[in-house]
């Protein structure tokens, strides 16, 4: 179904696509021109950090509920054995490169002694009421050189203001100055669209454009996540994948977050169109719960399913959040634990060589015949150079010699994102024996493509960007291999 699904994408009209005319190699030189809209150098950071975990740790770890009431006891939040640095350690090990935490969920229980409310830590045993969980993960990534991201829920089921727009408003936005002003840098600040009825069904109105100039003054490195960003967007399903094709485009006028959101097909492609850049962050759990339930301890996604799971979202142009139910500890419980170093051996034993380095490279078109388009910079390593193509040219083609015959089944593609996206169709093909023959269609490239092709070896492969919307680009052109199944 998937190769039926891509062939029929790859022979939609190619109006749009014409060759536009060229101006005089010789004087073609300089970068080519961005295509809006752009990432933001905030959204180009966080598109780097590509794998991090969600930590759904808080009331309901206690409670073994998913969404909380709002009436249960600081006292049940009790720990016996809480360490953040061993969270830290478990995602340094794993390769994630940050942690998101859940600072306040629906219940409105907060994991900091916030001085807005009694439902908090400081009313609970654990510290003797004088712990502070953010304050122990933020210091923790630190020391282990990880990003520190906040899910501060709107929703409150405890809160008295809730359902009183203003005065509710108020106190969400001081609690969000608190979390951000006092633990230092924040690479994220998680947002759902979650509203439920307060007081004699008072519907709340949540004030995010004050939330987000807050957000914007105490954190402006920050990237805020809802349905519709305003940087990274959900990626409309919770099972942690993007969609074949996926754009980093998309429009947002007329839609709100929660109810009200873009329907979830656009949020999973984005919008070729689009005029914002809102690339997709992929959220699952790695159990089926989101937070931590005992009888789901033999319940781990198994490495096949996180597996492709990473592959479906790295490499469709998104990246992955990946979720870790602490468990009542307050650790990372040892089968989850195992299954992420089980992971990253399995992504590092596919990825961590490139097989096309060696090759020769060459392209039917270089911008103004210079060396530093030439197509020996998508196989140099450097995600910071790229191949590109004339101005005028909406098709264009890159081939890769190897030195001998080489064993693949991943093709990874890149495009430089800071000009844009720009590529809708690409095709490969394969040369082997001496022969040629077609291995894959596929739409969309972006930050960061893995192309599945049928193992076998090839003397060179044939990269023909289809159709794009301005003059192609290529940051990267690689091979891998994944290790054989036992």
């Amino acid at each position: 179904m998937q190769s039926v699904r891509c062939i029929a994408l790859f022979l939609v009209s190619l109006a749009g696509c014409a060759e536009l005319p060229q101006a005089p190699q010789a004087a073609v030189t300089s970068a080519p021109a961005a295509v809006s809209p752009v990432p933001s150098a905030r959204q180009l950071r966080w598109q780097e950090l590509e794998y991090y975990a969600f930590v759904h740790f808080n009331m309901n770890t206690f409670t073994g509920r998913e969404w909380g009431e709002g009436d249960e006891s600081p006292a049940l939040f009790a720990p016996s054995a809480l360490d953040c640095r061993q969270w830290a350690r478990t995602a340094k090990a794993a390769g994630m490169r940050a942690i998101i935490l859940t600072a306040k969920h629906h219940d409105g229980f907060c994991l900091w002694p916030s001085k807005f409310t009694d439902h908090s830590v400081a009313g609970s045993p654990w510290r003797e009421g004088r712990g502070d969980v953010l304050r122990e993960l933020s210091d923790a990534c630190r020391e282990y050189d990880l990003k520190f991201g906040i899910y501060l829920s709107p929703w409150d089921r405890h809160s008295k203001f809730y359902g009183d727009s203003a005065r509710y408003n108020d106190y969400f936005a001081s609690q969000l100055e608190e979390v951000l002003s006092n633990y230092g840098e924040v690479f994220e600040v998680w947002w759902d669209g979650a509203c439920g009825e307060g007081p004699d069904g008072k519907r709340q109105v949540y004030d995010f454009e004050r939330f987000t100039e807050i957000v914007r003054g105490l954190q402006p490195g920050a990237v805020i996540f809802s349905d519709i960003g305003p940087d990274i967007r959900w990626v409309g399903n919770e099972a942690g994948f993007a969609g074949e094709t996926c754009w980093s485009k998309l429009n947002t006028a007329g839609f709100l977050r929660g109810i009200g959101a873009p329907p979830t097909s656009s949020l999973n492609e984005g919008d070729r169109d689009g005029v914002n850049w809102i690339p997709a962050e992929c959220d699952v759990s790695i159990r089926p719960g989101w937070y931590f339930h005992p009888e789901q301890d033999g319940e781990v996604k198994s490495l096949e399913k996180l597996f492709d799971i990473y592959e479906r979202s790295v490499g469709h142009n998104g990246s992955l959040l990946l979720n870790l139910p602490v468990d009542r500890r307050g650790l990372v419980h040892e089968n989850d634990a195992a299954r992420l170093l089980e992971l990253r051996q399995r992504i590092e034993a596919t990825y961590a060589v490139d097989l096309a380095r060696g090759a020769r490279a060459s392209a039917d078109d270089t911008r103004g015949n210079a060396a530093h388009f030439a197509a020996s910079r998508a196989i140099d390593g450097d995600p910071e150079t790229y191949w590109a193509a004339n101005d005028g040219r909406r098709k264009a083609t890159i081939t890769l010699e190897l030195p001998q015959p080489t064993l693949v089944d991943r093709v990874v593609l890149r495009e430089p994102i800071a000009l844009g996206q720009r590529v809708e169709r690409f095709s490969i093909e394969a040369k082997h024996d001496g022969a040629w023959r077609a291995i894959a269609l596929g739409t969309t490239i972006g930050n960061k493509r893995f192309v599945r092709v049928e193992r076998s070896p090839v003397e060179a492969l044939r990269l023909t960007l289809e159709c794009a919307s301005a003059p192609p680009c290529l940051s990267a052109f690689e091979l891998a291999l994944t290790p054989q199944s036992p």
